[in-house]
């Protein structure tokens, strides 16, 4: 019998790898059905689920997922935020405005997650807004508008 997609996302946090790989690749072989779901479970209490639904959001591509990647990147889990920022880069070019305007966030690791992803898509457009943190406080965002900055003009 075919699992529910709320039976997926509850198997995202088993301790067994293989059934956490399991649910992630039919998550993603349902991208209708578990879109919602799974942007609904990145506020789960769990950082497992929240990581994984993270990550099937960014194979599945959908921009309605954009808005709520980006409050992922807020999260008090490193891993989480990492998902998060790459799941984004996947988005593509839909992605870039959202992490354009997050750039100057009052936060360093939403900052810095956002520099990443921006470098990871390699859109030209980025590139006067990483300058801008080329003078940061913070050594992460630096090093990820270094890095952007180089990825892009690079490309």
């Amino acid at each position: 019998m075919e699992k529910t997609i709320d039976e997926l996302i509850i198997d995202l946090k088993d301790d067994d790898e293989f059934v956490v790989a399991e649910a992630l690749g039919l998550l993603e072989m349902r991208p209708e059905e578990s879109l919602d779901p799974l942007i609904i479970a990145l506020k789960d209490k769990n950082k497992n689920v929240r990581l994984n639904a993270a990550k099937i959001l960014g194979f599945i591509g959908d921009s309605k997922a954009i808005d709520p990647l980006i409050e992922v990147l807020y999260d008090n889990n490193k891993l989480v935020r990492r998902e998060a920022s790459t799941s984004l880069s996947r988005m593509g070019l839909n992605a870039v405005d959202p992490l354009i305007n997050i750039l100057n966030d009052d936060d360093w690791k939403v900052r810095g997650a956002a520099a990443w992803a921006l470098g990871n898509i390699k859109d030209k457009k980025a590139i006067p807004y990483l300058k801008e943190l080329l003078d940061d406080d913070s050594a992460f965002v630096r090093l990820g508008a270094e890095n952007a900055i180089a990825n892009i003009e690079n490309m």
